[in-house]
């Protein structure tokens, strides 16, 4: 640091989700790596783990009141609710943190406070302390764009039918319209969000592309910094989330033992949870596609007295012991970025959110595309439609949360023919295969000195010095 780049004092307030929460503090990493003062902060459990992966961070600890919200008592994360109200009950509690927070940024104002825009209190407390805030949601620029196109001509949007994104740089097809209450509730989000001081991006200028950008920042006269891919910044294979159920050594080995590209990853993420028959339609499916397969299913929240029979009623009769050798199956959190990095690992089945989109184009593996809600069905169109890496499965019903029964069912049929497109090979798979390759090198070569996103950095900390001194002035 010196006179011409100060040390920069910067607080960050994540989600506890772990969506929202790893890349955020990932990219808090990038800023204390470059010299600045940077305080998470978060709750005791989350704080744990940060002082033994991120010592670089300072740490500013807030109890979480789950009690006083009615939420489970002594969790922390989002994934801990397992049905729509308890994530009602998660959120309350989440908003219950503005006082202590807002009592701590008062004490000691920082440079720049970064939030995430489920914070959208603290637009008004930074704003009354004249403190710099950069918004953070977790999606990528094309999403946020898709998403103020669709706000912006309801008129031209139907509730029912397939339609195309107006005003918009591709030509971009959606099965349907996001559900209304949905949508209003991002929208909500997303109009605090512009008041801001900037947008902090989890992505790379390049997988976006140069034409969103320009399409979002002259719309809405508000500045993007892209500075991912910030699961790039976790050192090896170190994760963040859930403590794994099983070892990152027990993946490897059980990978070590396939060919490579020959592994079919199945993973949805920590908040979507499928109706038993769909998992059944899933099993079925990836048994008849007859790849091996690592497929991660998320324990069922407090079903810990169910019997051995309920809890593999999901799927077909003998279906682990016909399996055994070409399939393993993680009931619970598992060790993404290591399974993902092994050569063994030829795709991807995916619900598109944006952190496993991402983790699977930095490591160069092609996508079987599943969206359920939220951000998920446009991540499905970038990677799928503009940048040819991924390839959809057929899931079209936009569900509001991720619980609960769905009413119109992906089939086996869909699932085989699928996972068959990309993994028995031929023209089409060696050429998205190609490009998945190209764009895992773009997104290295990104967070290198002279990358996008490193020189993206480089201008934010001297726009935000250039923020600093005007308000000392005053």
């Amino acid at each position: 640091m010196n006179n011409e780049h100060p040390q920069l004092n910067i607080h960050f307030i994540p989600f506890l989700a772990p969506g929202h929460l790893i890349p955020l503090c990932n990219i808090a990493t990038l800023f204390a790596a470059r010299g600045h003062r940077v305080t998470v902060i978060t709750t005791p459990s989350y704080a744990q783990i940060l002082r033994k992966s991120s010592p670089s961070l300072l740490l500013h600890v807030v109890d979480f009141p789950a009690q006083e919200a009615g939420f489970s008592d002594g969790a922390e994360l989002m994934s801990a609710a397992n049905d729509l109200e308890s994530a009602r009950k998660f959120f309350h509690a989440s908003m219950l943190l503005r006082v202590p927070i807002s009592r701590f940024l008062e004490q000691h104002p920082p440079d720049c406070v970064v939030a995430d825009f489920f914070h959208p209190w603290v637009h008004d407390v930074a704003n009354n302390l004249r403190i710099a805030r950069l918004a953070f949601n977790g999606f990528s620029l094309f999403t946020v764009a898709a998403m103020e196109s669709v706000r912006l001509n309801p008129a031209l949007v139907s509730d029912a039918d397939p339609f195309v994104i107006p005003d918009f740089p591709h030509c971009i097809t959606l099965w349907s319209r996001p559900p209304k209450r949905v949508t209003a509730f991002l929208e909500s989000l997303l109009e605090t969000e512009m008041k801001s001081d900037g947008l902090i991006v989890n992505n790379f200028v390049e997988l976006d592309g140069e034409e969103y950008i320009q399409h979002y920042e002259k719309g809405k006269a508000h500045k993007a910094w892209h500075l991912g891919p910030a699961c790039l910044v976790a050192k090896g294979g170190e994760e963040r989330g859930e403590k794994s159920v099983v070892s990152e050594e027990a993946c490897v080995s059980w990978l070590n033992s396939k060919q490579a590209k020959s592994v079919v990853y199945v993973c949805f993420g920590s908040m979507c949870r499928f109706p038993d028959r769909q998992l059944f339609e899933m099993a079925c499916g990836l048994e008849e596609a007859a790849h091996n397969f690592v497929w991660v299913v998320p324990e069922k929240k407090g079903k810990e007295d169910e019997s051995e029979e309920e809890k593999t009623k999901w799927l077909p009769k003998g279906f682990e012991e016909r399996n055994a050798e070409k399939g393993l199956i993680i009931r619970g959190w598992a060790p993404q970025l290591v399974i993902l990095a092994h050569n063994a690992v030829g795709a991807f089945l995916t619900h598109c959110g944006w952190n496993s989109t991402l983790e699977a184009v930095t490591v160069g593996v092609p996508m079987l595309t599943w969206p359920v809600l939220g951000d998920q069905f446009y991540n499905e169109r970038l990677v799928t439609e503009v940048r040819g890496v991924a390839v959809e499965v057929g899931a079209t019903e936009w569900r509001e949360t991720g619980y609960g029964e769905r009413e119109k069912l992906v089939t086996r049929d869909c699932i085989e023919k699928a996972v068959r497109r990309l993994m028995d090979g031929g023209d089409e798979a060696d050429q998205i295969r190609r490009r998945a390759q190209e764009f895992s090198d773009k997104a290295k070569q990104a967070l290198q000195d002279g990358g996008s996103s490193y020189n993206n950095l480089t201008a934010l900390i001297a726009h935000l010095t250039r923020l600093k001194r005007l308000r000392d002035t005053r």
